[in-house]
């Protein structure tokens, strides 16, 4: 397989509505279906508007960052939020359904792990799954994060333009120290 070329940023505005169809397209809707991060059998909303996009990028205390691929097509992306002098949160990831699979993911979220540590000097990383989402989880297992007992709980009331499929849903935590 030839190495993923990819170039990894820091996001501006301008590119929040790039970043919206992105994260929607991976997780939510027939075209999430094609990749294996779909949620569109657990949630049927948006899962963040364009409002949401553009906060992200302004927060003070974090980034998303954006990785486009050689043709210069923006194919992920994830968020990195500090949330104290030692502990980051991780989040908004999102890889094109029909690029995953292939290592960008792996790829961006070391990226992901290694601006947290050298921007801020963060040596642990959270992140929250869905419960449900047992292969997702797997995933982040391998690489190098733990589960812990800590649950989060679903935003039932904050989804945007839609409902919850189910009505036992809520975030299991896992943790990295970096």
């Amino acid at each position: 397989m030839a190495p993923i070329s990819l170039s990894i940023r820091k996001a501006v505005p301008e590119d929040a509505p790039t970043v919206l169809a992105l994260v929607r397209s991976a997780y939510r809707g027939e075209s999430s279906r094609a990749g294996w991060t779909t949620e569109a059998d657990l949630v049927d909303d948006q899962r963040i508007d364009l409002e949401g996009v553009l906060a992200k990028i302004n927060e003070p205390f974090g980034a998303v960052l954006v990785a486009h691929d050689a043709t210069g097509d923006m194919i992920a992306c994830c968020e990195i939020l500090k949330q104290n002098d030692t502990v980051g949160y991780f989040g908004l990831f999102a890889v094109n359904p029909l690029r995953q699979a292939g290592g960008i993911g792996r790829i961006v979220l070391a990226r992901a792990e290694e601006y947290a540590k050298q921007t801020w000097g963060l040596s642990e990383m959270e992140m929250s799954v869905i419960w449900t989402r047992e292969e997702l989880i797997q995933y982040y297992l391998r690489r190098g994060y733990q589960r812990t007992e800590k649950k989060k709980p679903f935003p039932y009331d904050s989804l945007v333009s839609g409902k919850a499929l189910r009505d036992d849903l809520y975030f299991s935590v896992l943790v990295k120290a970096l």
